[in-house]
């Protein structure tokens, strides 16, 4: 009967959210359309206009968010911003309630969320962490993959609400495991993505159709998501980044900043990942060459210009 009553408080009570960018704003959207009365605040007030204006109500930070919500989803870009948005001194935590539930969809270190959690843990509060995967595309049409990390008693009460934002919700175990799933994908992701691209590189090099060489690819147990479904040669695939200049999409930037959390993590569980770490150098240097706004597909451009 608890449960029950809870799903049925969750529906009328108001959820908060804090981070409305790129992938907040979408997200934050959906759950207004399943009709959760949304309060929601920004450190760019501009970016509160969008769901302003859809009937979500605007306060000036997350403690105020804190005081009138105890349902709280936090969409942030970086570590420090999830710790200044947690602990900071106009932080959730400065006015949690008892019994409020945490869900943090950045995506960080899990030492960092497993800390959050700590300090969440002795103001009374849940906190689970839930980063996604997807891209700003999923996150507009609420297809986006939540891997869900902290106290499994209270996965039905999480997964209400990000099944409002996402076509999948998993629970991956205690907090940090969920930014754990999301880092390990986003490492294999870039890896991939730099193998895919130097395959076509070469294949091109050597005479073939890019288009004949992604359709043997595809046919062949070189297949995977960068060769069929995100090729980043222009004109491969349609509707992707590579074919509009590398626009939109998953930005370099990002693509090296959680390489760089897949490094510290391996760095501190002493766990050898070669690959990753020649990743995250590629990932650096295109940053440093002008293509830290451009998708990560990109790196085929950034080798076609390596060759001089």
């Amino acid at each position: 009967l608890p449960q029950i009553l809870r799903s049925v408080r969750c529906v009328f009570t108001q959820v908060g959210f804090i981070g409305l960018g790129n992938m907040g704003n979408p997200m934050a959207k959906n759950l207004l359309k399943h009709g959760y009365p949304i309060i929601a605040t920004d450190v760019f007030p501009e970016s509160c206009k969008e769901v302003q204006e859809l009937g979500a109500q605007i306060v000036d930070n997350p403690a105020e968010v804190a005081d009138k919500a105890d349902r709280i989803i936090t969409m942030l870009p970086s570590t420090p911003n999830v710790i200044d948005v947690y602990t900071g001194p106009n932080g959730i935590l400065k006015k949690v309630k008892k019994g409020s539930l945490l869900i943090d969809s950045s995506t960080i270190d899990p030492s960092v969320s497993k800390e959050v959690a700590a300090a969440s843990e002795k103001m009374g509060a849940v906190f689970m962490d839930a980063p996604v995967s997807g891209g700003v595309g999923a996150a507009s049409s609420a297809k986006l993959t939540f891997m869900v990390g902290g106290a499994e008693a209270e996965f039905t009460a999480a997964k209400e609400l990000l099944s409002c934002m996402g076509a999948n919700v998993v629970y991956c175990g205690q907090v940090g495991t969920g930014q754990a799933a999301k880092i390990c994908n986003n490492m294999l992701l870039a890896i991939g993505m730099i193998g895919t691209s130097e395959t076509m590189n070469l294949g091109i090099r050597l005479g073939l159709d890019p288009k004949l060489l992604a359709k043997i690819l595809n046919m062949s147990s070189g297949r995977c998501w960068s060769s069929d479904t995100y090729n980043p040669v222009p004109g491969v695939v349609e509707g992707v980044p590579s074919g509009n200049n590398y626009q939109g999409g998953f930005g370099t930037q990002l693509m090296a900043k959680d390489l760089g959390l897949a490094q510290n993590t391996a760095t501190n569980t002493k766990t050898p990942v070669p690959l990753g770490s020649l990743a995250h150098q590629i990932y650096r240097m295109m940053c440093a060459r002008g293509y830290a706004s451009k998708d990560f597909s990109s790196v085929f451009q950034f080798l076609r210009e390596e060759e001089g």
